[in-house]
């Protein structure tokens, strides 16, 4: 019997995308049932096929836009076990935000509200909400933020990062709300929970070399780029402004491999099934900034070359350094990372160059050998 059933929602990143793929493994491999929402906009279904491969189970899925209320209560229908939600539907990228912010504010706020109203008519009490270190902005406007803490003062500076911070904000009155008018009615209330997981920067894949990320466009985010210059797909990498006051003038991150991320999101999950806390945020990272030229020199390392790459100015909306304080995730939900900076970019050197076309390819014969073999 499952532990529990989840649904993993998507739009840009889900079930089938990049991080959500890899939760769904997770959950799968640790006894939860999980049904998938995603409208492939920037995802494949083969990921499905792949999460079958490595853990000998598949989820349930359905090709929903998140922001479809009534397509979202056809799905809890159809699958009364549901229990609790992992949200991960969002556009997300950074620059793009800037350009079409009422897309982004339709799909991520809205898709989000639209979620909430469907979570409430079936009675689904927890949800595990994808949220990002962008809601924090610029964090070295205050003394002694960096590394960034979650009692840090919130205050993005790009659409991407408002989206974030205003669905941290519905989800908290909603929760909040929920528990209050049950409270006063007599009723149990402690059935609702959110938690907010405030992540840095997922990079890597999985070490079988059979599932990483995909993206269907261009990339957002540097490692995927950095893969691109390796495989030939890109000329170079655009590094956005080399005059940040950093080691050598380029912004600062915190790099968490997508395994670790994973292992993230399913303990949360099973802190607020157990804890029953109400809101709470939690930063998934790894306590350890990266500039962006140490990450150009990481994986041309892995490769075996220097990779190309070009500065160009800085980008609306980037602060200087999003490095995590995890403390409280390590506290708290007993997680902290366990494979470094260094290991995502092997493990990501070892996807695309042996699925340049990602999941429009079959993966290399051996590595299906290995995992059989495993």
């Amino acid at each position: 019997m499952a532990v529990g059933t989840v649904l993993i929602t998507g739009a840009r990143d889900s079930g089938t995308g990049y991080i959500g793929s890899f939760t769904s493994l997770a959950l799968l491999e640790h006894g939860y049932d999980v049904v998938i929402v995603d409208n492939l906009y920037n995802s494949s279904k083969v990921a499905l096929d792949r999460i079958e491969l490595l853990c000998g189970r598949r989820p349930a899925f359905y090709e929903v836009d998140i922001t479809d209320e009534a397509a979202l209560n056809d799905v809890f229908a159809k699958h009364p076990a549901i229990d609790s939600v992992i949200h991960f539907a969002a556009l997300k990228a950074v620059g793009e935000s800037s350009e079409i912010p009422l897309e982004y504010y339709r799909v991520n706020v809205g898709g989000s509200i639209a979620l909430l109203q469907a979570m409430s008519k079936n009675n689904v009490t927890n949800i595990v909400f994808s949220s990002s270190a962008t809601v924090y902005g610029d964090a070295t406007r205050f003394p002694n933020m960096i590394p960034i803490p979650e009692h840090c003062p919130i205050g993005p500076t790009n659409t991407y990062g408002r989206t974030k911070s205003m669905i941290e904000d519905v989800i908290t009155d909603h929760v909040t709300a929920q528990r209050n008018n049950l409270q006063k009615a007599g009723k149990p209330f402690e059935q609702w929970n959110g938690a907010l997981l405030r992540y840095f920067n997922p990079c890597g894949a999985h070490p079988s070399g059979i599932m990483g990320e995909d993206p269907q466009g261009i990339p957002f985010n540097l490692l995927p780029l950095l893969g691109q210059v390796a495989t030939g797909k890109r000329e170079k990498l655009l590094v956005f402004g080399d005059d940040y006051e950093s080691r050598d003038g380029t912004a600062i991150r915190d790099y968490i491999h997508v395994v670790d991320l994973a292992k993230g999101h399913l303990v949360a999950l099973n802190y607020l099934r157990e804890k029953k806390p109400g809101v709470k945020a939690w930063n998934l990272g790894s306590g350890r900034g990266s500039t962006v030229f140490e990450m150009v020199k990481a994986f041309s390392a892995v490769v075996g070359r220097d990779l190309a790459y070009e500065v160009v100015p800085r980008r609306t909306g980037d602060v200087l350094d999003l490095t995590a304080n995890p403390t409280r995730a390590n506290e708290e939900l007993k997680w902290k990372t366990e494979m470094p900076m260094e290991k995502a970019c092997e493990d990501l050197w070892r996807w695309v160059s042996n699925n340049p076309q990602g999941y429009r390819q079959d993966p290399p014969a051996e590595l299906i050998a290995a995992i059989k073999k495993a």
